[in-house]
């Protein structure tokens, strides 16, 4: 731990998370920074349902079915200073009396689950903007904002909502973190305490990908090469099409998509040199990893990529495999160990660039540039940020 960092243990002081949902199909920043919080001190992580109404697709009304049921259960002890609660809100918020009845039942909620994790002095930290009413409805020693991503910009939300709650929290909370560089500037604007945090990664266990003890899961062991690899969701910003043309494109390429599909993949599925693994453990990546030749970050030109930090840029880095990505501000950054592609043609000359071109200096140096990114090192800078918060406050209430 950091010299810096505080002492958040005793008295009763504790996090308490505003995150995504705790079982998502895939691990995101909100669930590797509580994690790496939770052996800090108590933290109780709050899934915090409700970005956008539910669709009638199946999927969706078995989610919505699954948090309602949750509704009345008791914070659960997940791990030593870690525990969970579940507090879903109505989606259907613009029916009169809806939001009053959100805001009663989601306070009354959180305050039951802090006294069952013996949290009676809360850090709220709000890594999800749509529970800022928490923030006037709980009290609290101090207000964390960490802003993961333009949420916003996410397919499907309620724009004008969800762009409120961002400008509350940005205003009020005491710090606040920002991870995508696009956003720091209008942050920094609107609150002097915002300070820019990209994203961490797990380097010591997506090194394993280079290890000759990790074993590659059957369904990508003797798959015909070279194997052209991703792995995270196949979602909204996800450019399916040109991963389809690609695969039409090379037809003796492979091409590994390891990740749960919230979008139709129907055309890609039906390609014979297309296979699609489906949402897979996060521990088991490394594995697959080890499969590719290259990896690749095929993100769609909107907004949302545009002002994302993308988490999976640095796990792909830390594997040391080949990566070929859409140029982004904050991909742009890792322009000496990234190919950057700008259109389809592009993008395939770089794959096939990567594949002539590698070598061990080129592997070592992508590895090299996420070496000192590391999840506990990035959650130490910013406990160093909140102690002295939480001391500055301590002196002007002395």
């Amino acid at each position: 731990m950091s010299a810096e960092a505080p002492d958040l243990h005793g008295d009763g002081l504790g996090i308490v998370y505003f995150g995504n949902d705790w079982n998502a199909e895939n691990r995101t920043s909100s669930h590797h920074i509580a994690r790496r919080l939770a052996g800090r001190t108590t933290l109780l992580y709050v899934d915090s349902p409700g970005m956008r109404a539910p669709t009638t697709s199946g999927r969706d009304l078995k989610r919505l079915w699954r948090k309602l049921g949750q509704t009345f259960q008791r914070a659960r002890h997940v791990d030593p200073g870690l525990w969970h609660c579940t507090v879903p809100q109505l989606p259907w918020r613009r029916l009169p009396g809806v939001a009053t009845l959100n805001r009663w039942f989601g306070a009354w909620a959180v305050r039951r689950a802090m006294r069952a994790a013996g949290i009676r002095r809360a850090i709220l930290w709000f890594v999800v903007p749509h529970p800022a009413f928490m923030i006037d409805a709980v009290a609290h020693e101090l207000s964390v904002y960490y802003c993961i991503d333009d949420y916003a910009a996410h397919p499907g939300v309620d724009v004008q909502l969800i762009q409120s709650c961002d400008t509350k929290l940005t205003r009020e909370a005491d710090r606040v973190f920002v991870a995508p560089p696009a956003l720091v500037a209008a942050k920094q604007a609107l609150n002097p305490t915002t300070t820019f945090s990209p994203h961490g990664v797990d380097v010591a266990m997506f090194a394993g990908a280079q290890d000759e003890r990790t074993v590659v899961p059957t369904a990508a062991a003797g798959l015909p090469r070279p194997v052209i690899g991703y792995f995270g969701l196949l979602a909204a910003w996800t450019d399916t099409e040109l991963i389809e043309w690609l695969a039409l494109q090379r037809p003796q390429w492979t091409f590994l998509l390891v990740g749960h599909a919230k979008v139709d993949v129907d055309a890609l599925a039906r390609l014979p040199n297309v296979v699609m693994a489906g949402a897979q453990p996060y521990e088991t990546l490394p594995g697959w990893a080890k499969a590719f030749d290259v990896a690749i970050i095929p993100y769609r030109q909107n907004q949302q990529v545009r002002n994302a930090n993308p988490l999976k840029l640095r796990e792909y880095l830390a594997t040391g495999k080949p990566v070929v990505s859409v140029p982004t501000p904050e991909i742009d950054r890792f322009a000496e160990v990234v190919r950057l592609a700008p259109d389809r043609e592009g993008f395939l000359a770089a794959i096939e660039a990567a594949l002539r071109g590698d070598s061990i200096a080129a592997r070592d140096a992508r590895m090299a540039s996420v070496r000192d990114m590391s999840w506990d090192h990035r959650v130490d800078e910013t406990l160093a940020i909140v102690g002295q918060a939480l001391r500055e406050r301590a002196v002007r209430h002395a």
